[in-house]
């Protein structure tokens, strides 16, 4: 292990708790202030933002305003606007006293103290800044880490935050699994992490060696179902749009489809139509980059397993790191795509004809980050989110809720643990005090 980067690091966090020990974050005026200077900073960055996106994720310009910087300015300022509300002690109900004594309770909020933001790839503005302003709404300090794998993008991280916070107070450390082992080991009061489940449970790990309270924002492999009575000329709509933004490397895109057997042939081919529309027949380079080369390979791995049963798409650019939007049918769980999350732009269908069945197999399985109904029966719909789990869900449509500050957004098992946005953010990063006064 490096000494100097370990001393580097150490020193680093040091600096946060001795900022965290002023009590300058404990107010509320303190807080709005460095977030507003953040406000400005962050949007004087747009175009470094979008340029770096398109470099690291073939974001276009549309994409990247719409579902990484609008997102982190409309939670902000939401927050912004109801801090000075959620932050004052809520009075509740006492019990009698023993004594008969007249008693006084209430539930006050404290910030956690110095916390440590684990950033993705795959979103990396909003899903790193959302929870950072959630830490310093709250009255934290905070370390980030941004993800090595948008190297352009968490550049330019770096130099929001140089720009819009003293280095004590907010800071990012760049780099990658040697830096994060570094930080996992030290004594943080809250973990924030975002990414997948292998690497949540080295996080989950390293912070019960220390009791540190986390919360883990993972993925898996997120179904759809599309009942006989669906619009599907919106259930094509809807799921193209999840399916396809980010090249397919979103946590809740819908991983896979269970459809009707009526209905199924109709819908592939809509579909197919509606891509042809969109993308001219050709998606390749139109629905941004994959990540790496070596997830390419993995992606392409799938393909190569069954390649009889890829019936749209299946084209991709090593080189270019693009990869076309596609489509496999007659999958069942046996095939080599229904072992994990997919994280790409292939999307899988099955039939279903018995709906009792269909949800049995959802539900001998890992619990998913989010749930999709397509159905025009609201009975329907209440029924298979009555016999299933997700973090989330939503009917008729996808992906939408992520960008909701009114809903908490979050996993559940192997999907993750904790939720956060708009209140719930400040719900995540602030430990409930309860407080009980004999007068």
């Amino acid at each position: 292990m490096d000494t100097n980067l370990e001393q580097k690091i150490k020193g680093i966090f040091q600096q946060r708790k001795t900022f965290f020990k002023t009590n300058q974050t404990k107010d509320i005026e303190f807080r709005k202030a460095k977030l507003k200077k953040f406000r400005e900073v962050f949007l004087q960055h747009t175009d470094a933002l979008c340029e770096a996106l398109d470099i690291d994720l073939g974001k276009s310009r549309k994409e990247a305003e719409y579902v990484e910087i609008q997102i982190v300015i409309s939670e902000l300022d939401y927050l912004l606007e109801n801090i000075d509300e959620w932050a004052k002690p809520t009075p509740v109900p006492s019990k009698p006293h023993p004594s008969g004594a007249e008693v006084e309770s209430k539930v006050t909020y404290q910030p956690y103290g110095v916390t440590y933001i684990i950033g993705p790839f795959n979103y990396p503005v909003q899903l790193t800044f959302s929870p950072l302003i959630g830490a310093l709404i709250s009255g934290n300090t905070a370390i980030i880490k941004p993800s090595e794998n948008t190297p352009h993008v968490a550049q330019v991280l770096e130099d929001i935050v140089k720009k819009s916070f003293e280095e004590s107070y907010v800071s990012v450390i760049q780099g990658a699994i040697e830096e994060n082992t570094l930080l996992l080991s030290l004594p943080f009061d809250y973990i924030f992490f975002t990414g997948s489940p292998n690497v949540g449970k080295i996080v989950m790990k390293a912070a019960a060696e220390q009791l540190i309270p986390v919360t883990l924002e993972l993925g898996g492999k997120s179904p759809t179902v599309i009942h006989k009575d669906a619009d599907l000329d919106k259930a094509v709509t809807k799921i193209s749009y999840g399916k396809w933004i980010n090249c397919g490397q979103t946590c809740v895109a819908p991983d896979y489809i269970y459809i009707h057997e009526s209905i199924k042939e109709a819908f592939i081919e809509k579909f197919k139509a509606h891509l042809n529309t969109v993308y001219e027949g050709n998606s390749l380079g139109k629905i941004g980059k994959i990540v790496s080369q070596n997830q390419i390979k993995h992606l392409a791995g799938y393909l190569d397993a069954a390649p009889e049963k890829v019936i749209y798409g299946g084209h991709y650019d090593l080189e270019t790191r693009h990869f076309e939007a596609t489509l496999m049918d007659n999958i069942t769980w046996d095939d080599q795509i229904m072992q994990q999350e997919i994280f790409g732009p292939i999307l899988p269908v099955m039939t279903y004809d018995d709906i009792e069945e269909t949800l049995e197999e959802i539900n001998i399985r890992p619990k998913p980050l989010a749930l999709y109904v397509f159905t025009e029966d609201q009975k329907f719909a209440d029924y298979v989110l009555s016999h299933t789990t997700s973090g989330d869900a939503e009917i008729n449509s996808a992906i939408i809720h992520v960008g909701s500050h009114y809903l908490p957004f979050g996993g559940i098992g192997t999907s993750g643990m904790g939720k956060y946005h708009g209140k719930y953010s400040f719900e995540c990063f602030s430990h409930s005090r309860s407080v009980l006064q004999v007068k």
